[in-house]
């Protein structure tokens, strides 16, 4: 079997950011496909010297025919669909966010019907996607998201469904919850990982939510979805992926322990969101995946911030 080429589109998010990194960490060829040409957290994560190597398309996800062109002639094998809007953007631009975050889906699956040398498509649903969440309750589908970005996730794994079952074409969606590390700079969950940079620069940070959340390190979720692209899938499954389920109490604690006298507040309501998943059919699909400490990814978060302020790279937070 030959060696697989990868293309990762949304690759200047964060989870995009760290897939190219533990892509390119492990020799793997890696096209990025982002319609941004700001490789600003790839480049955190690599070094400017490693992201400029980095074969970039400056692409449109809704772009069908560019799409094509970009598998065809790179030679791409699997495909790891992360371009979306976050739910702020979302929220702002509803027919932006439906282009990006649906048509888009659709988009690469065409790509897939076309092209049967294609490895599973695996793609970015969200914890979003469950039903608005009440505490107490199990996660659920039977109602409806608390968003319109978990309403176009959840639209996403329908249409993975259908192509599954009408075209034979097989996926794995994957359901991030509270991703965090370097490179987590927008999105309704960033904030915690916002705390850690200003807790590395000595600046005072209130989280504006509270409760009980699954954390996933960057460095995890990132080898979860490459997992997932190189497992035997058949058909269309969806799973969520493993993490470390906290209170903000402990998010908390574990920020100041790495950055003893940090000033770091949180206050307001939960989100609605479950707080924590089940991940055991991710597990007998991919395989075990390496979970980090919760306490050990905060600390390694804090330290490379403490790195990068003094690089210049990053800047402190201003609220």
């Amino acid at each position: 079997m030959s060696e697989p080429r990868f293309l990762v589109t949304g690759a200047h998010g964060c989870i995009g950011a760290w897939v190219v990194h533990e892509l390119v960490e492990a020799g793997s060829p890696v096209v990025t496909f982002d319609l941004s040409t700001d490789a600003r957290r790839v480049k955190l994560l690599l070094g400017p010297e490693r992201a400029s190597e980095v074969p970039h398309i400056a692409g449109d996800i809704t772009d069908l025919e560019q799409l094509e062109r970009t598998v065809d002639e790179h030679g791409i094998t699997n495909i790891i669909h992360l371009a979306a809007l976050q739910v702020p953007f979302c929220r702002a631009d509803p027919p932006l966010g439906a282009r990006v975050n649906v048509l888009g889906t659709v988009n690469i699956f065409e790509v897939a019907k076309k092209r049967e040398t294609l490895a599973p498509i695996v793609y970015a649903s969200s914890v979003a996607a469950f039903d608005a969440y009440e505490e107490g309750t199990e996660p659920s589908m039977s109602a409806h998201p608390s968003t319109i970005y978990g309403v176009y996730k959840r639209a996403n794994e329908g249409t993975a469904w259908v192509y599954a079952a009408e075209n034979g074409i097989a996926s794995v969606g994957l359901r991030p919850h509270t991703v965090y590390g370097v490179g987590r700079d927008q999105g309704l969950t960033s904030a915690p990982t916002t705390a850690m940079l200003a807790a590395a620069a000595g600046v005072p940070f209130t989280i504006p939510y509270g409760g009980r959340s699954e954390f996933q390190f960057g460095r995890d979720v990132a080898q979860c979805f490459i997992a997932a692209s190189v497992a035997p899938a058949t058909g269309s499954t969806v799973h969520n992926l493993p993490g470390v389920a906290v209170s903000m109490d402990e998010v908390v604690a574990a920020i100041v322990a790495a950055a003893p006298g940090a000033d770091i507040q949180f206050e307001g309501a939960p989100l609605p969101f479950p707080e924590e998943v089940d991940s055991t059919s991710f597990t007998n699909l991919a395989g075990p995946v390496p979970t980090t400490p919760f306490s050990d990814g905060v600390a390694a978060t804090v330290e490379r911030f403490h790195e990068l302020l003094t690089l210049g790279l990053v800047t402190a937070p201003t609220a």
